[in-house]
Order: C-alpha cells, then sequence, then structure tokens
C-alpha cells in the first residue's frame, strides 16, 4: 500500500475516531484523545516519509486532529473546556518528555533486544518534542482565542450564533495551522535538514494542513449533529 493511499485512511480513521470518543465519552472523551494524538504525534513526526510528490513528516494529520478537538470543545462547551484540552496536552507532553529521558538511564539486561532501538528513537527526541510542546502552547491557545474571535464577529455581522460555523472553524484553524508549520518546522529540524528540504517540509506540511482544516469542518458538523441530537 503506497504511502498517499496510507495518509487518506489515515485522516479518515483518525478524524473518525474523534467524533466516536466524543459520541461515547462526551468532552472526557476529547480530553483522552488530546492526551493520545499529542504523544502520538510528538514520536510520529520523526519519520519522514515521500507522498504526493513532496516531502513531509507524519504527525501532520494527529496534530491536526487536535485543532478538530479544540473547535469542537468551542462549538459544543465553550472556551473555557477548549482551553482545557490545550492544558491537557501541554501537561501530557511535559510528562511523556520526562518519562522517556528516564528510559534512557536505565541499564538494560543483558538478553535486552530493545533498548538500543528506544536509545535511536528517543535520543533525538527532546529537541522534537520540547518544540512540539512551546509551538503547540502558543498555536493551540491562538486558535482557541481566534475561533471565538470569528464567532462574536459572524454573530455581530449576520446576526445569528448558530450559522457560519465554517467560517470560525476554517478562519481560525488555517490561519493557526500557518504559523504552526512555521514555528515548528524552523525550531524541530534547523540544522537536521537542508534549507531546501525544510522550505519543502514547510510547503507540503501546509498543503496537508490546508487541506485537513477543510475535510474537517464536515466532522465538525457531525459532532453538533449528534450532540443536538442528543
Amino acid at each position: 500500500m503506497n504511502n498517499e493511499v496510507l495518509l487518506i485512511l489515515n485522516l479518515i480513521f483518525v478524524y473518525s475516531s474523534v467524533i466516536l470518543w466524543h459520541y461515547f465519552l462526551k468532552e472526557k472523551g476529547l480530553y483522552c484523545w488530546t492526551v493520545l494524538a499529542t504523544i502520538a504525534a510528538n514520536i510520529e513526526v520523526m519519520v519522514l516519509v515521500e507522498a504526493f510528490g513532496m516531502q513531509q513528516t507524519l504527525g501532520n494529520i494527529l496534530f491536526a486532529s487536535t485543532f478538530l478537538v479544540t473547535d469542537i470543545l468551542s462549538e459544543l462547551y465553550g472556551k473555557k473546556q477548549a482551553n482545557t484540552a490545550v492544558n491537557v496536552g501541554i501537561l501530557s507532553s511535559i510528562t511523556f518528555i520526562v518519562l522517556s529521558q528516564f528510559w534512557l538511564h536505565y541499564t538494560p539486561a543483558p538478553e535486552d533486544i530493545v533498548f538500543p532501538h528506544i536509545v535511536a528513537v528517543f535520543t533525538n527526541t527532546p529537541r522534537i518534542m520540547l518544540m512540539g510542546l512551546l509551538v503547540y502552547a502558543i498555536v493551540q491557545k491562538f486558535d482557541v482565542w481566534l475561533y471565538h474571535w470569528w464567532w462574536s464577529y459572524t454573530s455581530k455581522k449576520f446576526g445569528s450564533s448558530r450559522k457560519y460555523l465554517w467560517i470560525r472553524n476554517n478562519g481560525s484553524t488555517m490561519i493557526s495551522q500557518f504559523l504552526n508549520t512555521i514555528l515548528f518546522t524552523i525550531g524541530a529540524f534547523y540544522g537536521v535538514y537542508s534549507s531546501e528540504v525544510l522550505m519543502e517540509i514547510i510547503v507540503f506540511s501546509y498543503v496537508v494542513f490546508f487541506v485537513t482544516s477543510l475535510l474537517d469542518t464536515p466532522f465538525v458538523y457531525l459532532a453538533r449533529y449528534l450532540h443536538t441530537r442528543n
């Protein structure tokens, strides 16, 4: 199975999982998903693949799902709950960074065959995860603020607080993802990859984020529909 097909299937699976976790567990499910996504995305981002003719790091879809989470929380539960999810993601990342560094200082048993691979993965993780943590905190807080700014603007402009969900969803996420792409790529990979590869990662990552932002809109509407019906 090629990378393009895997990415498409991955996106469908991830976004559908967010909806299912919310359907069964409500806002608590979204908090739990944030823990999973922030930890897994910071590991997955170390993998560089080629898809659709360009190079990109993995983790983009999982990270994009955290914006879907905060948009659903903002829409259905309020700004406070959305910021709670951001705080959960920050604390999860900090805890995992510390735990992963403990692993590196153990002395493995002579029969161990896993430890060298753990070292290979997590020795280079702190810079990526610390940069991911910093960018996550900045961009997600900004995204929540911007979502509610757009909501206030469209409510005053069009006289409805329920309509124009697609504006506040895409208007906040696309701008926030642009900021995220530049800050994270330069902070995490400057000096690791060449300038040409960095630029390619930035351009393609934002293309991915742009597309994933558009594609998450139906899922926000679906979450609101299911929530209202229940």
